[in-house]
């Protein structure tokens, strides 16, 4: 597998997105380790508009919605945003519930980071050789935080413990009967204190006091990969999780949040899931660029291994910081993804049958359309078609390799965002325009139901 550490949307074709006024530097006032939790959070409130209502709920499909048309949202509400996007506050809860949310999440961690610590005991502290300078400091501002913390957790007043005693019972019986298998939780410990060191330390976060927010991560990645032992840890989680604790700068938040987000995405760090998807790579290059995907699979080369790291990491290192956070935002809001249109197929589908349309008809509607092609593939397939001159002139994976590692911090997102929904309506509209002519050869109105259905695909609207 490639060493992925050994390195440092909505818009039509006339209508680019427009980007959110983001700084091109991620530097922040003061440099400090992240806090255990952010308690003042869940009552806070979302300036977009519509998005929240007068009691702090959010409506999910707005907020998808704003993220896609203005291309990400302002740093100032990035961490609220992300809280919401990846699941670790409800859209449906309150700004009161939050709070209360938030407590019980802060004990549970704290149990289950106590119990692998109970079991592991030499784990507890990373090991250092001493020939590092900025891991030692690292250390010793993680162990100012926690100094800290627990002085916070001595001020607390009598009723705040008493409520935390309480929720801490409940979060003991909740974990009791989970087990480790020593092995497996340690050889994962290995690998995690190998890779937390070669996370991209020139990042601002990470300066000064921030070098602490290292020891952050690791405790968070023991953590996930303690009580997750059918994903443990495999190499990049440390990048990916790093993005997240950039963001909310909350050691709590951040696990609950990459916990939510793994749900959905933990398949890609198993061979089969990663394998598949650089399959939907090959097979989507193959319907845009025939002769482009029939020179990168030729016997000299390994079938788009060099994709592995863009699809992984979500391109975190092809675009400068910022944007890549704003490409994840995007990518993760899901509303270009063609399977997230059935609702629109299925009120299309209705409409057909009140107009006394066959259900044969409406039973095979746009099977065409490969809605595993997601639109990070659309966003690859647009890195490769840009550099279709360049990748003809390779001639085997060290070439191809060499290539695409030059491309690291130079690629330009608004370009490729645009670029990727040219594809994407392009793929629409030859297999819709496909299967109408087809089925609907005989009807005068195919044009307009044409237009209807590319229209219900995309949610142009």
């Amino acid at each position: 597998m490639e060493d992925l550490n050994d390195g440092s949307p909505g818009h039509t074709d006339a209508e680019e997105t427009r980007s959110p006024d983001i700084p091109r530097s991620d530097v922040r006032s003061e440099r400090r380790v992240a806090a255990v939790s952010s308690t003042a959070l869940p009552a806070a409130r979302l300036t977009l508009p519509g998005v929240m209502d007068a009691e702090g709920r959010v409506d999910e499909s707005r907020l998808r919605m704003y993220i896609f048309k203005n291309g990400g949202v302002c740093p100032s509400e990035r961490g609220l945003v992300w809280r919401f996007l990846f699941g670790m506050y409800p859209c449906s809860s309150t700004a009161l519930e939050r709070s209360l949310l938030q407590e019980q999440m802060v004990v549970r961690y704290q149990v289950m980071k106590r119990k692998w610590q109970q079991f592991l005991p030499k784990a507890v502290r990373m090991h250092l050789n001493g020939t590092d300078a900025e891991l030692v400091a690292a250390v010793r501002h993680f162990d100012q935080r926690q100094a800290q913390a627990q002085q916070q957790t001595q001020d607390q007043s009598e009723e705040v413990r008493d409520r935390l005693a309480f929720l801490e019972l409940q979060a003991q019986i909740l974990f009791e009967r989970v087990t480790f298998d020593q092995d497996e939780l340690r050889e994962a410990t290995r690998i995690i204190d190998k890779d937390v060191p070669r996370t991209n330390r020139d990042l601002s976060y990470y300066q000064e006091e921030g070098l602490g927010n290292l020891l952050v991560l690791r405790d968070i990645l023991i953590t996930y990969a303690a009580f997750h032992p059918e994903v443990s840890y495999a190499q990049g989680m440390n990048d990916l999780c790093s993005r997240f604790l950039e963001v909310l700068d909350s050691e709590v938040d951040t696990f609950w949040s990459f916990s939510c987000y793994m749900e959905k995405f933990s398949k890609d760090f198993r061979a089969d899931g990663l394998h598949r998807k650089i399959e939907l790579e090959a097979a989507l290059l193959k319907e845009l660029d025939p002769s482009l995907y029939a020179h990168l699979v030729s016997d000299s080369m390994e079938s788009f291994t060099f994709c592995h790291r863009w699809l992984l990491l979500g391109f975190q290192r092809e675009f400068e910081h910022s944007d890549a956070l704003r490409l994840f935002e995007i990518l993760s809001c899901d509303h270009l993804e063609l399977i997230s249109q059935q609702v629109d197929r299925a009120r299309y589908q209705e409409r057909l049958a009140r107009n006394c349309s066959t259900e044969d008809h409406s039973e095979s509607q746009l099977q065409a359309i490969n809605t595993d092609f997601t639109f990070e593939l659309f966003i690859c397939a647009a890195i490769l078609l840009e550099n279709r001159e360049s990748l003809l002139r390779c001639r085997d994976d060290v070439q191809l390799i060499q290539f695409t590692s030059s491309l690291q911090g130079t690629l330009d997102l608004n370009s490729t965002l645009k670029k990727a929904e040219r594809h994407l309506y392009n793929y629409c509209k030859r297999c819709a325009w496909d299967y109408m002519n087809e089925c609907c050869r005989a009807d005068i109105s195919t044009e307009e139901d044409f237009l209807y259905q590319l229209r219900s695909l995309l949610v142009l609207r």
